[in-house]
């Protein structure tokens, strides 16, 4: 039987390398009896381990180690059912030389999904050549197919004739002269992305180098963490109550308790109004045109979770904050967008957005989704993506009063904050993700509707995911399934509210004029300009 060599990553966290242990021994146990059923056999690149009680690769260096066993030449299979950091592998993966397959389950409750579209997009921009595949069960005959392609050719295509380049001459007048003027203010000011730590969990896609960066008109403030964790100690707590004051009043409801440990305390919600004020201040005082804050590793052992933080600086609809001195009210009347997860992808995307949606007199709310999971409704394939940070009350049905702030799971935030949650209120939105391909700064975009799904079905998916973050029901327009799984480049996707689906198509066209014109490589997914 023909060899292949299987490896998969897990996250730094012990806790969570455990709970997610079964799901990928599920995903390992059905890709194994489909390749031996080709006539194949899948060998693992190291064992369980029988202390930890799973079976991840939990760091780069071990990453390193089991990649110097696996012959270079191999066929080589990366399964995920769970949320890994990519720099465990992408080292091994980088030198090689074998045919590389990534594989992921399809489920909401455990996010192979997520972590295999990282891996992807940082294999994508490493140069690193791969196919791709996902499955519920690796028994459906699309599964199956693929799996066959590749371990006959070395490959699978799939069909991306979805996708085509923007050709700038084609697009109308109007759109295309408000595209190059709003770059040209762009280029003339320039951006600044305020970065709390770069590389968040290990995302690797989620730089962009300073070279192509500083050619479209944007640069990098390097702040730290320790930084905001300093301001925040300096922040008053007349200033943090005055934050949670303007969120009762819009009717934001925090689900409370009294148990640190697990339930989301009064404290907790003080803390993070702290941190909202700090990051404000600090983003005035470098003239930050947007900022990104870690999230996760490093802050979760000091502070609660940035989550309510970002989902309020992504709305102009947010409690005003003052210059230290307070002779000022910062970013009065706009938000200050932030790309969660230090996601400058993200962030490039979210600044011209605000530039574009402004221009044209639409909200300019903006927030980046995990592409979570999805299934069929009806005659539709809809979406469920969702993010704990980052998503602003004006994208959610009823507004803040509308939504509710829950405690982060303890597994991943030891010290709690809360979320800032609803479901996705219906419209149409332009959907994009900025990415890095050959050196080069390129950007997906297209079109889709958020529906509103009965409640019945909601809660059901809801359940499916995590409760805590907030959900939106999604139809791409143009693009199926597995025509956006096979094309995406990232596991985040970005999306923006523009009235009529004749206002989203003129957005959408201003915003590929204005990309274009900074020297981004448009790519049109599902629609035609």
């Amino acid at each position: 039987m023909k060899q292949i060599y299987l490896v998969t990553s897990g996250d730094l966290r012990q806790s969570a390398n455990a709970v997610c242990w079964p799901a990928q021994a599920q995903l390992e146990a059905a890709l194994t009896k489909a390749f031996a059923d080709a006539g194949c056999e899948l060998v693992r690149a190291f064992p369980y381990n029988d202390t930890l009680k799973h079976g991840f690769i939990s760091s780069q260096r071990m990453g390193m180690d089991v990649f110097a066993t696996i012959p270079a030449d191999a066929p080589l299979v990366f399964a995920t059912a769970a949320w890994q950091y990519t720099h465990h592998v992408l080292p091994g993966m980088r030198s090689h030389r074998g045919p590389i397959l990534t594989v992921a389950n399809w489920s909401g409750q455990w996010p192979g999904l997520v972590g295999l579209l990282n891996l992807n997009g940082s294999l994508v921009k490493a140069g690193v050549a791969f196919s791709t595949l996902w499955s519920e069960s690796f028994k459906d005959a699309f599964a199956l197919e693929g799996l066959r392609e590749w371990i006959d050719t070395g490959a699978i295509k799939h069909n991306l004739s979805h996708v085509t380049s923007l050709n700038a001459a084609s697009l109308t007048a109007a759109p295309k002269a408000l595209g190059v003027k709003l770059a040209a203010e762009l280029r003339a000011r320039k951006i600044i992305l305020g970065v709390f730590d770069e590389g968040c969990m290990g995302m690797y896609n989620a730089i962009i180098d300073d070279e192509p960066l500083n050619h479209a008109g944007f640069f990098k403030e390097r702040l730290s963490q320790s930084a905001l964790y300093a301001r925040m100690r300096t922040i008053s707590a007349q200033d943090a109550k005055a934050v949670r004051t303007w969120l009762d009043a819009k009717g934001l409801k925090f689900n409370t308790g009294t148990d640190t440990a697990t339930e989301l305390t009064d404290a907790q919600i003080l803390e993070q109004c702290r941190m909202y004020v700090a990051a404000l201040r600090i983003a005035d005082e470098f003239g930050c045109d947007s900022i990104g804050i870690q999230y996760q590793q490093g802050l979760k052992d000091l502070v609660p979770a940035s989550d309510l933080v970002e989902g309020l600086l992504n709305n102009p609809d947010r409690p005003p904050v003052k210059s230290e001195d307070g002779a000022r009210v910062l970013y009065a009347g706009d938000a200050l967008p932030h790309f969660n997860e230090v996601d400058e992808c993200a962030g490039v995307d979210g600044v011209i957005t605000n530039r574009v949606w402004k221009a044209m007199g639409l909200d300019p709310s903006t927030t980046l989704h995990d592409v979570r999971w999805g299934k069929s409704f009806g005659e539709d394939f809809v979406w469920l993506w969702q993010i704990s940070g980052a998503a602003p009350a004006s994208h959610f049905v009823g507004g803040y009063a509308g939504s509710q702030s829950d405690r982060q799971p303890a597994m991943y935030f030891p010290l709690g904050g809360g979320t800032l949650k609803g479901i996705g209120r219906p419209g149409n939105v332009v959907w994009s993700r900025v990415f890095v391909e050959d050196g080069a700064i390129h950007i997906d975009m297209g079109l889709a509707e958020i529906v509103m799904l009965p409640a019945a079905e909601t809660e059901s998916r809801w359940k499916e995911v995590t409760t805590q973050w907030p959900m939106v029901s999604v139809v791409t327009e143009g693009v199926s399934r597995d025509a956006f799984m096979a094309r995406h480049r990232a596991n985040h996707v970005s999306i923006a509210y523009a009235g009529s689906r004749d206002e989203a198509m003129k957005a959408l066209a201003v915003k590929a004029s204005m990309c274009a014109e900074l020297g981004i490589a448009v790519h049109l997914c599902g629609v035609t300009l």
